[in-house]
C-alpha cells in the first residue's frame, strides 16, 4: 500500500477499530521514502515527495473499515540531561549544537541519542547526565536554517548595510 499524504492525529472515534502500530526509529520520522511493515504484516510504502513527513507518535497513517494503522516511535538508548539553570541549559545546547547532534526535550530534561564520547564529556563538565531507554518524541526546534537553503542572518544584515 502506498501512502503519500501526511498523517493526521488519531480521533477518539477510532476506539471501536483495532489499532495496529507501525514501528519507526526516531531518525526515520523525517525520511521521505521508506518501506514499513505493521505489526499485523501489512506492508506500506511511504512516499512524501513534496514535503517532509515529520511523523509524530500516534498519528494515523492509514485506516480501513476495521483497522487503524498508527505511528509508534520506538525507544532507543539516549542521554538524559537535567540542567539545573538556564545557564546550564545554554551550555549544554551549545556543546550539543557544536557536534550537530539532534536535541529533544521531555518535561524539564534534554534528550540526545546516546554517544559515549558526549556522555563522558558532559559528565566531566559536571552536568547531571545518565543513560536511559526513551522514545525521542519532541525535537527541540532551532531557528538555524540548513546550509544552502537560504541566506544566513549575517548575509541578510550585510545586504541591508550595502544599500
Amino acid at each position: 500500500m502506498i501512502i503519500s499524504e501526511k498523517p493526521k492525529q488519531i480521533n477518539p472515534q477510532y476506539s471501536r477499530k483495532t489499532i495496529i502500530q507501525i514501528d519507526f526509529d526516531w531518525f526515520e520520522t523525517n525520511k521521505r521514502i521508506q518501506h514499513k511493515t505493521a505489526k499485523d504484516g501489512q506492508t506500506f510504502r511511504l512516499k512524501f515527495l513534496k514535503e517532509n513527513p515529520n511523523l509524530k507518535e500516534g498519528e494515523l497513517l492509514y485506516e480501513n473499515e476495521d483497522k487503524v494503522y498508527c505511528i509508534h516511535i520506538l525507544p532507543c538508548d539516549c542521554l538524559v540531561i537535567n540542567p539545573k539553570s538556564n545557564f546550564e541549559t545554554a551550555s549544554i545546547c551549545y556543546e550539543i549544537g557544536n557536534k550537530h547532534l539532534p536535541l529533544f526535550y521531555e518535561d524539564d530534561t534534554l534528550l540526545v541519542p546516546f554517544e559515549k564520547p558526549l556522555f563522558n564529556q558532559l559528565k566531566a563538565m559536571g552536568f547531571d547526565v545518565f543513560k536511559a531507554k526513551k522514545s525521542l518524541l519532541t525535537p527541540l526546534k532551532t531557528t538555524v536554517t540548513p546550509h544552502g537553503e537560504s541566506k544566513s542572518l549575517f548575509s541578510k544584515i550585510m545586504d541591508l548595510t550595502e544599500r
